[in-house]
């Protein structure tokens, strides 16, 4: 395969998965906080924004194709310039009557574009590189991944904290947030259009007399997959209390200490999470990488499980103690955030050797469905969970929810050659 020789992949990588980060955080981050912001309760919150992943679970419905039509070099520019236009429309709604509605439907749209984009991005990556430059580059791909969430959950947020204290409007606040991201997406969309090297493989697929029939033939071919139950239930369960954790750990961060929370204004909570957290996050992101493909992904798999899910207790500890000194809340918070990135590069590089093959863009994104879902229906009752059980407690739960997450690490079979050939 020739793997883009005119461009090296330092030029691409970067800046293609800081762009696929952008929407993703937007939708499922910010819009968190904004709603948060405005007082939209936690269970409310929580139950909308989390039907928000549903573009990301169903999206293998349509990977097909984007597969079958076209090439994945084009399918990524045009999405990219669908989600810089949507970013500008939240911008718009925000003074509307009916903002929690509208607003809401312009993110769907934008989860739509942003998932489909996701198809085309991650199958031009597959097609560009070998399996050991997939495992080298996957903690760099995270990393920018991240960036895009030290941009939105720091930045963003940050600025929406500044902008709120002085004119005391979060609707004016995050108006002018959104079209900031509207305008840096517009111009990642032309970066692109002109840097994005063109794989001897990313050609317009030779579609079949019944189209059809290779459409579902490329679903049929994944789920005749060799264990393929015991990889659906790891797709399925290994984020099982992790998502359920990255959903409230907004929320408790915001609350006061008579809710159970930590009290922090937005500008702290940009810092501690969104930028502490996220650098932290990105570290681990990028050793994982590292691991696996001086390893291989059958020796760190284990060590990688324990790393991603171990550190969760952090935050019954914050919960517990409720300090109030940053320091000590970054640190935790920074602790908590290294384990997750650095135990999920294993999940990324699982989901790259199941979906190896002929249809490898169309399978990924399948596997990648599945993590929606993993993520999607835990969280969509996190909130109500949460308002049951408080903060303390709820954090408990997530750790003890952890526990399929090893059972399916346990009975998963990994290629001990894959990921550093």
């Amino acid at each position: 395969m020739e793997r883009a020789p005119q461009r090296n992949p330092w030029v691409w990588i970067p800046t293609l998965y800081f762009g696929q980060g952008i929407p993703y955080f937007a939708v499922m981050a910010l819009s968190v906080v904004m709603y948060k912001n405005i007082g939209i309760s936690n269970a409310e919150m929580a139950f909308y924004t989390s039907w928000l992943y549903l573009p990301w679970v169903i999206k293998p419905l349509w990977s097909p194709v984007v597969e079958m039509f076209g090439t994945k070099r084009g399918w990524t520019v045009a999405l990219q310039f669908v989600v810089g236009v949507a970013l500008a429309l939240v911008a718009f709604t925000t003074h509307l009557p009916s903002f929690f509605q509208m607003s809401l439907a312009v993110l769907w749209l934008m989860a739509f574009a942003s998932a489909t984009h996701d198809i085309a991005a991650d199958g031009y990556y597959m097609l560009g590189l070998s399996q050991k430059e997939q495992a080298a580059f996957v903690g760099v791909r995270s990393t920018f991944y991240r960036l895009a969430n030290i941009a939105g959950q720091g930045g963003a947020v940050a600025l929406a904290g500044i902008l709120i204290t002085r004119t005391g409007d979060p609707h004016l606040a995050w108006a002018v947030v959104f079209g900031v991201l509207g305008a840096v997406f517009v111009l990642l969309c032309l970066w692109h259009f002109f840097v994005l090297p063109r794989p001897a493989e990313d050609v317009k697929a030779q579609v079949a007399d019944n189209p059809l029939r290779e459409f579902f033939g490329t679903f049929a071919s994944f789920f005749k997959r060799d264990g393929i139950l015991v990889i659906m239930g790891f797709l399925l369960l290994f984020r099982l209390g992790e998502s359920q954790l990255l959903k409230m750990a907004v929320p408790f961060l915001l609350d006061p200490a008579q809710k159970g929370g930590l009290g922090l204004d937005n500008t702290e909570l940009g810092v501690v999470y969104g930028t502490v957290g996220v650098i932290a996050l990105t570290l681990g992101g990028l050793l994982g990488g590292v691991l696996i493909a001086r390893f291989g992904l059958k020796r760190c798999l284990w060590p990688l499980a324990f790393a991603c899910h171990v550190p969760g207790l952090v935050f019954v500890y914050l919960s517990t103690v409720l300090p109030e000194n940053i320091m000590l809340i970054s640190a935790m918070v920074a602790v908590e955030q290294f384990g997750y990135g650095l135990g999920f590069t294993s999940y990324l590089m699982f989901m790259i050797m199941v979906a190896d093959g002929p249809h490898k863009t169309a399978h990924y994104a399948i596997c990648t469905g599945f993590m929606a879902l993993g993520m999607m229906v835990p969280q969509m009752v996190s909130g109500q969970i949460q308002q049951w059980l408080g903060y303390q407690h709820f954090f408990i739960w997530a750790c003890l929810a952890t526990i399929p997450a090893f059972a399916m690490t346990a009975l998963v079979k990994i290629d001990p050659a894959f990921g550093r050939k």
